[in-house]
């Protein structure tokens, strides 16, 4: 039997594991009728509250550092708060530090935070994972986004779902696809593109790659200047921000999406909704990975062995994505 957690709760009662913490955490700013039906079903699938969060509530600090490689790009600040609020609930709060995209800055930030919080979380690192390794000894971490053998970690696989949206794509009749990159030290760049590449090999598909690129708006609208008159009439792009760079470049080249081309990003970030047309993407589950570092962290510092864990990305079709145009 699979063990119980606040998501299995909030999932259960159509709630958000938030509130589901809050309820055990600090039960007089939760509804006394829904704190009833939480601690109801909690009991039945048997829950231990004191189990995940006794470790960050004894804490020496009552901080957990947490390290972002870059805060503008827009998948990040949901992430962040997601991580705040499962912090509160278990009595923590967050210092927050921003990489600034550059593995190279990460070691030296994370020294200078790691005695000061009573463990990390580091979100995307883009290090080495020797570095990596070196840079967080002593300190309880937890890693979202970047599977390290040695460190508990918890992922998003958005695979399943990439592959979802390249075989609509293909039943759409689009036989010549784009892929940019994402950047070539990030870990999901590489799971990403290699999703795609496996589906392409698959079916008589020509993938056509560039990059790697930055998740920059600026990179997807400057790579269709070399993909404009090469026939490809689709574009997975790495991330939602770059994919909303692609709408952009190919809308100054008077090409129209998706009836001259499809565009699919990954992430679902706000942007992917309020772009015209909205963009077809892969959601991801940004407030479960975020509640489930700070559930992990907190089994880590109370001194509990933990299994890395996986969330599940899901296709979303929007506006972006239609049939290949006739040649």
């Amino acid at each position: 039997m699979k063990r119980a957690t606040i998501y299995s709760i909030a999932q259960e009662l159509d709630i958000s594991a938030s509130t589901v913490s809050r309820a055990f955490s600090k039960p007089e700013l939760v509804k006394e009728s829904v704190r009833e039906r939480i601690l109801a079903t909690a009991q039945r699938l048997g829950y231990e509250p004191n189990r995940a969060a006794r470790g960050l509530a004894t804490g020496r600090t009552g901080l957990i550092g947490l390290l972002i490689p870059d805060i503008t790009n827009p998948f990040f600040p949901p992430l962040v708060r997601a991580i705040e609020q499962a912090a509160a609930g278990a009595g923590a709060e967050v210092l927050l530090v921003d990489s600034g995209a550059s593995g190279s800055n990460e070691p030296g930030l994370i020294g200078r935070i790691k005695a000061q919080v009573d463990g990390l979380i580091v979100a995307s690192p883009r290090m080495a994972t020797a570095g990596l390794k070196r840079a967080v000894a002593g300190v309880p971490t937890v890693v979202v986004n970047r599977a390290v053998q040695g460190l508990p970690t918890v992922v998003c696989d958005n695979s399943g779902a990439l592959r979802e949206a390249a075989e609509h794509l293909y039943s759409r009749g689009h036989r010549k696809v784009v892929l940019l990159r994402g950047p070539g030290a990030a870990w999901a760049a590489g799971r990403r593109a290699q999703a795609v590449r496996r589906w392409a090999e698959g079916r008589d598909v020509e993938l056509v790659e560039l990059g790697p690129l930055e998740a920059q708006f600026e990179d997807g609208r400057a790579a269709v200047g070399e993909l404009v008159g090469s026939g490809a009439t689709a574009i997975f792009a790495f991330d939602d921000l770059m994919a909303c760079g692609v709408i952009a470049g190919l809308s100054e080249h008077s090409l129209r999406v998706p009836a001259d081309c499809s565009v699919v990003g990954c992430d679902d970030v706000l942007l992917a909704r309020t772009v015209t047309p909205s963009l077809s993407t892969v959601t991801a589950p940004v407030e479960e990975l975020g509640g489930r570092a700070v559930e992990m962290l907190s089994r880590v510092v109370a001194g509990e062995t933990v299994k890395d864990e996986v969330v599940t990305g899901t296709l979303t079709l929007r506006g972006t994505t239609g049939d290949a145009p006739r040649s």
